[in-house]
């Protein structure tokens, strides 16, 4: 195998508590959402109680320090977690027949609250699952080098478990109990619950291990086994659908297997329990993957479902010539691969990429050496964790943990023996991309680890940015967070990766572009904080993040004078004069337009001050950073070459014009050397001639001496502000490239000490004793903030949680960024110490 194809990124440990606490016995889970959220359960004793608490824990990767416990009111263990598909809802199930659905409370990462749930009394839960949604993709490997991601990640045909009016999958979730029940509970949009239950099949029998699938076609397959190998494991099909408002469930027998080891002579009574039993992926009900152990080893085995023809005796064939023609089809499982004996199996973990796996595919990702998705990881109770092809099951990789280092001295063999229980992952899940792997060991330590794209191939570089590249497209397409990918990201690679990510996205039509606009700058701002010559790029995506935005929100509170107005809208039509009318005068550009669009309400233009001062501010501090353009360290360079953004920037100006002639109170307020100056034409003058040597990305040319001059002077006739830039980083994923283990502890921010580039740029930062701002409403806060506020777990951002304001045109704007950052990150609340 080759080398280091899996390394520990960090560990997150509990405060050391006394072994009293510790109830070896109980199974953990833990799931992972597309949002890189990790939920999972731990097997601690509160000192008080003498009983267990059922504790739900939620981290965010980028802080897993920062974890989120909450008593999840179950009071039996907890036997599943499930995220759904948008990766912001939790499902979890106890071993007393209770569901509860778990949202966010206000849209915080870091706070949970259950509104919804179902239950089968004392019956514990064994599988539980969301109804699929009817939207599925196909990677094709053999596709990365296409330039239409519509190529490249195709929707695959696949109906929802179940429709409303008009097409839209109905929300819900079902789940299987250990006595053969079949429990579905389906969400109706008016917030009504429809639950019903009904028996697998006739004959009830004990449930030990289940598992739930979708097919193509919108019905669901169930596998069930008793938990004894030599027992068949069955397969039912389960249909649902909603008749006079009420739910109603129908079930129908599939084909049954048995364990290739129970009827092998020389293992016949070897493994006498299955341990595990899961379909390869939630839409694949056709492979399932089996593991039966015994005290100290398992065995695993992958079956698929197949159609064969059924030969029919010769005696049928002369009564009935119809027969003859045409075989009868049946549907049969057979077994794919299977391991040899293996080392006792803890926890097992699948892809949840969905790779396409047709042979082209298949070559290619062999050839080029992109696995993930391919495997699927076994952990050992010796500690270690192997990672396996879904289809060969043969070895791709292996991580020894801590324990499992295989020592060739004699006496240590025996102290481990005696030392009691190796440290062991007792549950485990990859990433959504399949580049990390989260593990929680029997002492309820989180581990973190990186699973390289080639399983430790050593890649020329195009080759490896390729890889990493194509995955980054997976996630702008979808929407999913991509903080696994960043693991593998080296200073060395951001500049190219960042490169190649923008000619991907403008070879995607326009219509696409659009829709990727603010996704693609997120991504480039998170490659950039990885490598210290990129650095201060990062700040200029955000700021280029809130340009656009307050771009579209003042655009949006135009009003067309007539109701039966043209085709443009307002906002089209001023962007066409701003583009068309290239005159340096403000005036005169303003003349072109029609006024009446642009009257609103004195307290609306009032509320809208702080974003006016931020669009002055930063025109002022751009063009004062002209004349040292060479230095690239400062943040604000990559606009001086921007057009687009320069063009924004030059609308928003003749706005702010027009609307201080209707209140001049709402102007950006600038501290002038001269009374008389007009100091916005000024500044809208030189941004005219900046703009117009860098419009067309074709033509480009470099700003004449002229212009360099008249900025030098504007440090002396205008006072340069200071700008608020997000704090470059507060996460961990920085302190993760040089490959050294981090240590952390739950619930204790680590002293982060960032890499060597935070020193120069923390002249550009407020130090910790300054007045905070709200960057989102661009408030100043004071040095000690008494109200509570929340951060962006991906950019930093900080906003107050509640609005001051209750002025609509400023509700519009913060409704831009209540559910998630205009980053895309998800919100967090902060300490009311933050400062």
């Amino acid at each position: 195998l080759p080398g280091c194809a899996m390394d520990l990124a960090y560990v997150c440990e509990w405060e050391k508590r006394p072994k009293s606490n510790h109830c070896p016995s109980i199974p953990l889970v833990c799931a992972w959402s597309c949002r890189n959220l990790i939920a999972f359960t731990t097997d601690l004793k509160n000192e008080e109680e003498k009983d267990l608490t059922h504790m739900v824990h939620i981290i965010d990767t980028e802080h897993p320090w920062d974890v989120y416990s909450v008593n999840s009111g179950h009071a039996e263990i907890i036997t599943c977690l499930e995220w759904d598909q948008s990766g912001s809802r939790l499902l979890s199930s106890d071993a007393d027949g209770h569901i509860k659905c778990w949202s966010m409370a206000d849209h915080l990462a870091n706070s949970w609250e259950t509104t919804l749930g179902s239950m089968v009394e004392g019956d514990p839960i064994v599988a539980l699952s969301w109804l699929h949604n009817g939207v599925k993709l196909a990677l094709h490997v053999e596709k990365s080098g296409a330039s239409n991601f519509g190529e490249k990640f195709s929707r695959v045909k696949f109906s929802p478990s179940l429709t409303l009016f008009g097409g839209k999958p109905m929300e819900g979730w079902i789940a299987v109990t250990i006595s053969g029940l079949v429990t579905v509970s389906l969400l109706k949009p008016n917030g009504q619950m429809l639950t019903s239950t009904e028996s697998l099949c006739r004959l009830r029998c004990r449930v030990a291990l289940a598992d739930v699938a979708f097919t193509g076609g919108g019905n669901i397959v169930v596998a069930t086994s008793d938990g004894s190998s030599s027992s068949p494991v069955q397969f039912y099909k389960v249909c649902v659908s909603v008749v006079n408002e009420k739910c109603k469930i129908d079930t129908e027998i599939l084909p049954s297997l048995f364990m290739r080891c129970t009827t092998d002579p020389a293992r016949k009574d070897k493994y006498p329990a299955i341990t595990h039993l899961k379909f390869l992926a939630r839409d694949m009900s056709e492979q399932v993957l089996l593991c039966a152990s015994n005290q100290n080893n398992s065995i695993v085995e992958c079956w698929s479902l197949r159609k064969e023809g059924l030969p029919v005796n010769n005696i049928f064939q002369q009564i009935s010539p119809v027969v003859g023609d045409k075989q009868p089809m049946i549907l049969k499982w057979r077994i794919l691969s299977a391991t040899n004996d293996l080392d006792r199996v803890s926890a097992v973990a699948l892809p949840k990429l969905p790779i396409s796996l047709t042979n082209t595919d298949l070559k290619v990702a062999n050839d080029t050496k992109f696995f993930p998705g391919l495997g699927l990881a076994l952990a050992f109770h010796d500690g270690s964790v192997h990672i396996v092809h879904r289809l060969s099951l043969q070895m791709m990789a292996v991580f020894y943990g801590s324990s499992s280092q295989r020592s060739v001295d004699e006496q240590t063999i025996k102290r481990q023996r005696t030392a009691g229980p190796l440290v062991h992952f007792k549950a485990m899940q990859l990433s959504w991309t399949s580049l990390a792997l989260a593990g929680i060991d029997s002492h309820g330590k989180l581990s973190m680890l990186r699973i390289s794209p080639s399983m430790g191939h050593v890649l020329d570089m195009n080759m490896s940015l390729r890889h990493l590249l194509f995955l980054l497209e997976y996630c702008m397409v979808t929407g999913y967070d991509w903080w696994d990918i960043l693991l593998h990201v080296q200073p060395n690679m951001v500049q190219n990766l960042v490169e190649k990510l923008h000619e991907e996205y403008m070879r995607q039509n326009a219509a696409l572009q659009q829709v990727l606009s603010t996704r693609i700058v997120a991504m480039k701002a998170s490659l950039c904080k990885l490598s210290s010559s990129t650095i201060a790029r990062v700040c200029d995506y955000h700021a280029k993040l809130f340009l656009i935005a307050i771009s579209c929100t003042l655009k949006s509170l135009l009003r067309p004078h007539f109701l039966n107005t043209p085709d443009k809208s307002p906002g089209d039509r001023l962007t066409e004069i701003c583009s068309k009318i290239t005159d340096v005068d403000i005036d005169k550009v303003m003349i072109n337009l029609k006024t009446e669009e642009f009257v609103l309400e004195m307290t609306t233009l009032q509320s809208l001050q702080q974003l006016i001062q931020w669009v002055g501010d930063f025109v002022l501090y751009l063009l004062a950073s002209l004349p040292n353009q060479g230095s690239p360290v400062r943040p604000g360079q990559s606009f001086l070459r921007d057009g687009a953004s320069l063009g924004m920037f030059r609308e928003l100006m003749v706005v702010i014009r027009i609307w201080g002639l209707l209140k001049p109170s709402c102007l950006p307020v600038y501290t002038a050397t001269s009374d008389t100056q007009d100091s916005m034409s000024l500044l809208f003058r030189l941004l005219t001639k900046l703009w117009l040597c860098c419009r067309e990305e074709n033509h480009m040319t470099e700003p004449d001496d002229a212009l360099i001059d008249e900025c030098c002077l504007l440090p002396s006739q205008l006072l340069i502000p200071n700008i608020d830039w997000l704090p470059i980083h507060d996460g961990i994923i920085t302190k993760l490239q040089n490959k050294q283990l981090v240590r952390l502890q739950f619930g204790k921010a680590p002293g982060l000490v960032g890499h060597t580039v935070s020193s120069q740029f923390d002249a550009f930062l407020r130090a910790p004793g300054q007045p905070k701002i709200d960057h989102l409403r661009r408030l100043h806060l004071g040095a000690y903030p008494t109200e509570e506020c929340k951060s962006c777990t991906r950019c930093g951002c900080v906003t107050m949680l509640k609005s001051p304001n209750k002025v609509t045109a400023v509700k519009q704007w913060e409704q831009r960024w209540i559910k998630n950052c205009l980053c895309g990150g998800l919100w967090r609340r902060m300490p009311l110490s933050y400062s």
